[in-house]
């Protein structure tokens, strides 16, 4: 396995629980601090933190320092090495779909001229 597809992996990991996804969301509007992400969520700032932790490990976000406060920041450049990775995936799987309808095309009009022949 390369060192791309354990990015990968991390990335898709921790994307693939819905509340790192909601932060994600949340941080797609800016920067916020681990009290203003734990607010909607039913959960203690210290679960969040762990999905925060989560999220820094897929290098999804970062945090930063703000005088006092650590603001997390979204990283997007690895969400966009995730799409370009599933964009790829979904042209081959694309590209299969097409042909399969291709040929069971061909074999429904082969059934079809051979019903019509009487057979």
């Amino acid at each position: 396995m390369t060192v791309v597809e354990d990015d990968l992996s991390l990335v898709f990991s921790a994307l693939a629980d819905p509340t790192r996804r909601a932060i994600l969301e949340r941080l797609a509007r800016g920067d916020a601090t681990v009290n203003q992400l734990a607010e909607p969520f039913a959960m203690t700032q210290q679960a969040v933190s762990k999905h925060l932790k989560v999220l820094e490990r897929a290098r999804l976000i970062s945090r930063t320092r703000t005088g006092q406060s650590r603001p997390c920041v979204l990283e997007p450049v690895r969400l966009d090495a995730a799409v370009g990775w599933i964009e790829d995936h979904r042209r081959v799987w694309a590209d299969r779909h097409d042909r399969l309808d291709a040929h069971l095309a061909a074999l429904r009009a082969a059934r079809d001229e051979g019903e019509g022949t009487g057979r």
